[in-house]
C-alpha cells in the first residue's frame, strides 16, 4: 500500500483492510485498491483557551458511524481503508483518539493493546489538558482516554444502541440548556439557572423552570447547587424537586464536609441527580468524579477523562490534583461501602441527611445561611471580579449555533405563531368564507 512509504506511521486496525497513518502528505485520490479519508476538519474540538480534546461523545459515535458506513459499504469491500491525518500534533492526538475508541468499542481490543500499536514507529501524541488559562499541571494521555471508555462500557455509561447524538447535540448548547449526561439516568451536569431567562454578555441564562419538562421525564428527582445563590431554590421544589446548596469558591476545591455530604445525597436520591454550579464544569465536575472514584473505583484520570469526553472543558486547574490525592480514599471508602451494602442488603437504609443548606469551604455553616431563598445573591457581589465560571460561560456563549439548534425562546415564539395562523384560519374558513360562498351562489341563481 503506497500509505506505507508515504507515511510516518501506518498502523493495521484490521488485517488487509483498515489502516490508520500520519502522512507527510495527502494523497492524490483514492484508488481503485485503496480509500483514503480524513476527519480533521470535519470533527473539531471546540476549545475554552489552549485545551484542544478528546473530541465529545457525539463526535466519537458520528465517527464511528462513518466508519461502519465505510467498512460495510458494497464499493468498498475490496478496498483498504487509510484513515489518515497530517502533521498538526493536536490533530493527530484526536484522530488518534477516534479510531482508538472505535477499536475498544466495536473491536473489543484492550485499552493497552489499542495504544501500543498507535504507538509503532516510535510516534508520540500530545496528552490533552485542561481548559484553565494558563500552564498546564496535568496531563491526560490517550490511554487514560482509552482506559476511560472501556470502563464506561464495562459500567454501561456508554452505550452507543440507546445513545441518541441528535438530542446530546442539542442540549449541550447554552441556547438550549447547557447540560449533558455524565452518568445515564444518575447525573446531569448542567451550567447555572438564573433568576429569570434572559441574554447577559452574550450567554443565554435559562430560569429553573425551562428545565421543569425534561428534567420530569427522566426522573431527575434531586438539584445540587455548587456556586452562590441567583435563583430561589423554592422554585425547584415547588416544581417537585430536591434541592441542596453546597457552595464553595469558583475555581477552588471542595473540603471533607462538602464531599462526603454530596456523596450522602447522591447514594440517598431516588432518581437521577442533576448538579450544577456556575458553568456546570469545574466544581461539578469535581463532585461528580468524587462519586465515580468511590463507586466503580476508576482512577481520578479516567474519571477526568471520562467526564471531559461527556462534558467539555470539566474539571480545572487544581481541582484536578485534588482528585489525584483524593483517589485512593475514594477507593477505601467505596469499599467498605460496598461491604456494609452487601451485610444490609435486605435492611431498608434511610437518609441520614441533616438539613444542610449552604456550607461554607471552611466546614461551618456559611454566615449567609441564614439569609432566605427569596434573597437571591451571587459570586460577584462578594468577589466583585470576573470569576472563572464567568469567562468559561463567555467563552462557550461566542461558538456559533448550529443551523438545526433551536433556543428555547424561538421554540416558544413559532408554537405562538403558529396557534395564532390556526385560530386566523379558524375564524376566517368558519365564518367569513361560507358567508361569501352563500351570497355567490345567491347571485348565481
Amino acid at each position: 500500500m503506497n500509505a506505507r512509504k508515504d507515511s510516518r506511521i501506518c498502523v493495521e486496525v484490521i488485517k488487509d483492510r483498515l489502516y490508520f497513518a500520519i502522512l507527510f502528505h495527502k494523497p492524490k485520490s483514492s484508488s481503485s485498491s485503496t480509500h483514503y479519508f480524513c476527519i480533521d476538519d470535519e470533527f473539531v474540538y471546540e476549545n475554552f483557551y489552549a485545551d484542544f480534546g478528546p473530541l465529545n461523545l457525539a463526535m466519537i459515535y458520528r465517527y464511528c458511524c462513518k466508519l461502519n458506513k465505510k467498512l460495510k459499504s458494497f464499493t468498498m469491500l475490496r478496498k483498504k481503508i487509510v484513515h489518515y491525518c497530517g502533521f498538526d500534533q493536536k490533530k493527530q492526538a484526536n484522530a488518534a483518539f477516534l479510531i482508538g475508541c472505535y477499536t475498544i468499542i466495536y473491536l473489543r481490543e484492550s485499552p493497552e493493546t489499542v495504544y501500543r500499536h498507535l504507538l509503532s514507529g516510535n510516534v508520540s501524541y500530545l496528552p490533552f489538558r485542561d481548559a484553565a488559562f494558563g500552564t498546564c499541571s496535568f496531563h491526560l494521555t490517550l490511554l487514560d482516554c482509552f482506559h476511560a471508555i472501556n470502563k464506561a462500557l464495562q459500567y454501561g455509561f456508554l452505550d452507543f444502541n440507546a445513545f441518541d447524538v441528535d438530542e446530546y447535540e442539542h442540549y449541550e448548547r447554552a441556547e438550549n440548556g447547557d447540560f449533558n449526561w455524565i452518568i445515564p439516568q444518575k447525573f446531569i451536569a448542567f451550567s447555572g439557572p438564573h433568576s429569570r431567562s434572559r441574554i447577559e454578555n452574550g450567554y443565554p441564562h435559562h430560569a429553573p423552570e425551562a428545565y421543569f419538562p425534561y428534567f420530569r421525564r427522566h426522573n431527575v428527582t434531586t438539584i445540587i447547587r455548587l456556586n452562590k445563590r441567583v435563583y430561589d431554590a423554592r422554585r425547584f421544589r415547588d416544581g417537585g424537586f430536591e434541592h441542596y446548596d453546597l457552595f464553595f469558591a469558583d475555581g477552588s476545591i471542595p473540603n471533607d464536609t462538602i464531599v462526603k455530604t454530596f456523596l450522602n445525597i447522591c447514594e440517598n436520591a431516588e432518581g437521577a441527580i442533576a448538579v450544577h454550579c456556575k458553568a456546570g464544569l469545574g466544581r461539578t465536575g469535581t463532585l461528580i468524579a468524587c462519586y465515580i472514584m468511590k463507586h466503580y473505583r476508576m482512577t481520578a484520570a479516567e474519571t477526568i477523562a471520562w467526564i471531559r469526553i461527556c462534558r467539555p472543558g470539566s474539571v480545572i486547574g487544581s481541582q484536578q490534583h485534588f482528585l489525584l490525592e483524593k483517589q485512593s480514599e475514594l477507593w477505601m471508602e467505596g469499599d467498605i461501602f460496598r461491604s456494609k451494602l452487601r451485610k444490609t442488603q435486605n435492611c431498608v437504609v434511610t437518609k441520614i441527611l441533616s438539613g444542610v443548606d449552604d456550607i461554607s469551604i471552611h466546614d461551618s455553616k456559611s454566615q449567609n445561611g441564614s439569609r432566605k431563598d427569596s434573597e437571591p445573591f451571587s459570586d460577584e457581589e462578594e468577589t466583585n471580579i470576573v470569576t472563572q465560571g464567568d469567562k468559561l460561560r463567555a467563552l462557550k456563549s461566542k461558538r456559533q449555533a448550529k443551523p438545526n439548534s433551536v433556543p428555547l425562546t424561538c421554540l416558544l415564539a413559532m408554537l405562538v405563531s403558529t396557534l395564532s395562523s390556526i385560530v386566523i384560519w379558524w375564524i376566517v374558513c368558519g365564518s367569513f368564507l361560507p358567508n361569501l360562498l352563500f351570497c355567490l351562489d345567491g347571485l348565481r341563481t
